[in-house]
């Protein structure tokens, strides 16, 4: 699984009539945004977040909290801007409780969201959509279609950190898509099952990385396709819907998902592509590992975007962990 992360942004000037006499196209253009994502949530009937969230990113458990899962609900931590410690709005967790704390893989986070939610907090449930992960319970099923459709679905190893996962192929001309969508929903399914509020698609860009990364050739318009209609299965299921990276379709993907989760697009000058997702009033929860918090936190206030720092060795247990603000 590839690590996450996501943005959120700055609250609007008050006091400042003048300012809006001057720029009245932008307020209306503000409140646009505002209204279509209160009927786009009206429709779904899924939890949307404010475009000012505090998030936690924990897909590893922490043994301390065995009632939660491994999951640490209580973390207070001071931000890079200085003062008291803060407290997540949103936890972004994996849809299973760690293994290594629980005695299994097949446990729900129902503890965590839970506990989570007794603390006024949302939880977004993670899900991995483009690569198959060897250690989840439904991975023989996974094989056994690739096995029987001439070896189409298991591609590449996601990388040589991550071995144990292959790129899907997300193409159709197998009925691949018709399948991995079938194996998202009964996932989705559990999210729900789990009482999450949201959903993390991760790894959905392999029209990015190429055949040479991913064993497979698919074209920028089928990755939309697989991706939108990720988003309306989250949206069926009245669960909101996070699109994880696939920074060169922000824009084509906006008005499909409710908020985006970013990974290290500060440290690769890549975060400008997100605005599309504040401007539309829609928070970018975001992470980075290698950079230090100076250095990306003010360009994150300047975007809009809610940033947080996670380990240099990007494990994503509960912490290290300093949100921006």
């Amino acid at each position: 699984m590839t690590l996450l992360a996501r943005l959120a942004a700055v609250a609007a000037l008050s006091c400042a009539p003048l300012a809006a006499l001057a720029a009245p196209a932008t307020a209306q253009t503000a409140q646009a945004a505002q209204a279509a994502q209160a009927a786009q949530a009206a429709q779904a009937g899924a939890w949307q977040p404010p475009l000012q969230s505090r998030w936690q990113y924990q897909l590893q458990g922490n043994a301390k909290y065995a009632a939660t899962g491994g999951v640490n609900v209580d973390i207070c931590v001071a931000p890079q801007s200085g003062g008291a410690c803060v407290r997540p709005a949103v936890f972004d967790i994996d849809l299973y409780a760690d293994g290594d704390v629980v005695g299994n893989n097949t446990t729900l986070n129902t503890a965590a969201v839970k506990a989570i939610h007794a603390r006024g907090a949302k939880a977004v449930c993670y899900v991995d959509a483009g690569s198959i992960e060897e250690y989840r319970p439904d991975y023989q099923q996974f094989v056994a279609w690739h096995k029987s459709h001439g070896n189409s679905l298991l591609g590449k190893p996601f990388s040589a950190e991550f071995p144990n996962e292959r790129w899907a192929n997300v193409n159709n001309d197998q009925g691949q898509r018709d399948f991995l969508l079938k194996m998202m929903e009964a996932r989705v399914d559990k999210c729900a099952q789990a009482g999450f509020d949201g959903v993390e698609f991760d790894v959905v860009n392999a029209h990015e990385e190429g055949k040479s990364v991913t064993g497979w050739t698919v074209s920028p318009a089928t990755q939309l396709v697989y991706n939108k209609a990720l988003a309306d299965l989250a949206h069926r299921k009245g669960l909101s819907a996070a699109l994880k990276n696939d920074l060169s379709q922000a824009a084509e993907l906006v008005s499909s998902f409710d908020y985006a989760v970013n990974e290290e697009c500060f440290q690769y000058d890549e975060c400008g592509q997100l605005s599309v997702f504040v401007k539309a009033g829609k928070p970018v929860f975001q992470v980075e590992y290698e950079t230090a918090p100076s250095t990306f936190c003010p360009k994150a206030a300047k975007l809009g975007i809610n940033a947080i720092k996670k380990a240099v060795d990007y494990s994503l247990k509960d912490t290290p962990y300093k949100p921006c603000k």
